[in-house]
């Protein structure tokens, strides 16, 4: 029976709080108990937001609730070329077609329906164009991102995304390309996740098909709540653990906390 190999995947775009606490207790735990593997990997991609300081934090911040894990750690941004190479998978079977347009002009031309992240589907404008003409844009230096073609897919439980960006203009990756390609490179067999990434599970599962790379076993746990009863944010600047710690509290409130006693 091959070894269960489990992960936790934080962004360096802000302070952890109690919420990556608790994903990464449960990974830690699931894999000593099913005597497998515990790997912590940096998802770095959007080098606009993503910060050193809040990578170097991060680990501090694990090490403090008393967790370990395997060295060396996969730190995304130093990985582009897996990325691009996966990328170039799809456009050769017409999985993906380039897209050059802004933000502005997707914006103006979106549908009007929307993603499970509540953003508009895009129109199309770059869908149509021809493979030679893409080509040229391309070669000529034309700023642009990957989309996947969804309608040419069929896959109707990953069609709530449209054609969703695969890789963005300036940086050369998403979230979703470079988390498929790294669970497979890691050999990651468990995916324990909270519910509020349930569902770009299905446009990972198409990615993983389409590369013909295996599809981990998904596992997706409640969210940790504050008590107005919404989720656990960086962007609404939730109690960093750091915080809690400067506070006086101990790694063993934490895991009391969370149920981790």
């Amino acid at each position: 029976m091959n070894q269960q190999v489990f992960r936790f995947a934080p962004s360096p775009n802000g302070l952890l709080h109690l919420g990556h606490a608790y994903s990464a207790l449960l990974n830690d735990r699931m894999a000593r108990e099913s005597g497998g593997r515990f790997l912590v990997r940096i998802e770095d991609t959007d080098e606009t937001r993503c910060k050193p300081e809040f990578t170097a934090m991060i680990f501090e911040d694990l090490e403090w609730l008393g967790l370990r894990w395997e060295q060396p750690v996969r730190i995304q941004s130093e990985h582009f070329d897996d990325y691009v190479a996966n990328l170039m998978a799809l456009w050769s079977v017409g999985a993906l077609y380039p897209c050059f347009c802004s933000r502005k002009i997707a914006a103006a031309h979106a549908l009007q329906s929307f993603d499970p992240d509540g953003q508009p589907h895009y129109g199309g404008t770059c869908r149509a164009l021809p493979r030679e003409l893409a080509e040229k844009r391309i070669s000529d230096g034309a700023v642009h991102g990957w989309r996947l073609n969804m309608a040419r897919l069929g896959d109707q439980e990953a069609s709530v995304w449209g054609d969703a960006v695969i890789a963005k203009r300036h940086v050369g990756s998403s979230y979703h390309i470079a988390v498929v390609t790294d669970d497979a490179l890691q050999k990651v067999t468990h995916i324990v996740r909270g519910k509020d990434m349930e569902a770009a599970t299905s446009m990972h599962k198409v990615l993983q098909r389409l590369l013909e790379l295996p599809t981990p076993n998904y596992t997706h746990h409640p969210l940790i709540t504050d008590e107005s009863g919404q989720k656990l944010s960086k962007s609404l600047k939730s109690t960093a653990l750091r915080h809690l710690r400067n506070g006086g509290v101990t790694p063993a409130d934490i895991r009391r906390r969370l149920g981790f006693d």
